[in-house]
């Protein structure tokens, strides 16, 4: 079982899976900090100086921080943004990299529809 652990790390996907858990947690470091910093702040002059993470009620025992909420659905969709616009950027490098197979000159084209059709009409004629 150690020699397949080691095939498996070794292989290369778990780094790259290491790594990217790894930018990942740093990347929402920066998002946290750009919200709580920056983003709550603007619309805080907009909305009346309202702090989202201050938002809540009670209910009985029980707060419900909706602040944090907003925050946390802020957060998502600025992470969500980034990793979209990251995936679509290496699918047009990915796309722009490969060519269109054209048929080469040495390869035969192979029949037409028509030529296809006109077959299958023999075919069943001869039937």
């Amino acid at each position: 079982m150690l020699k397949e652990f080691k095939v498996f790390i070794a292989r290369g996907n778990a780094l790259d899976m290491a790594v990217g858990i790894i930018i990942g947690a740093a990347f929402t470091a920066i998002v946290t900090s750009l919200v709580d910093d920056l983003v709550n702040p603007l619309i805080g002059i907009f909305v009346g100086g309202v702090d989202f993470s201050a938002i809540s009620f009670g209910l009985g025992d029980a707060q419900f921080m909706v602040g944090n909420f907003i925050n946390a659905v802020i957060k998502f969709l600025i992470i969500a943004f980034v990793v979209f616009m990251l995936v679509r950027t290496i699918n047009k490098l990915g796309n722009m990299n490969k060519k269109e197979e054209e048929p080469t000159p040495d390869e035969p084209a192979g029949p037409t529809v028509e030529q296809l059709l006109a077959e299958i009409r023999d075919t069943l004629r001869s039937n």
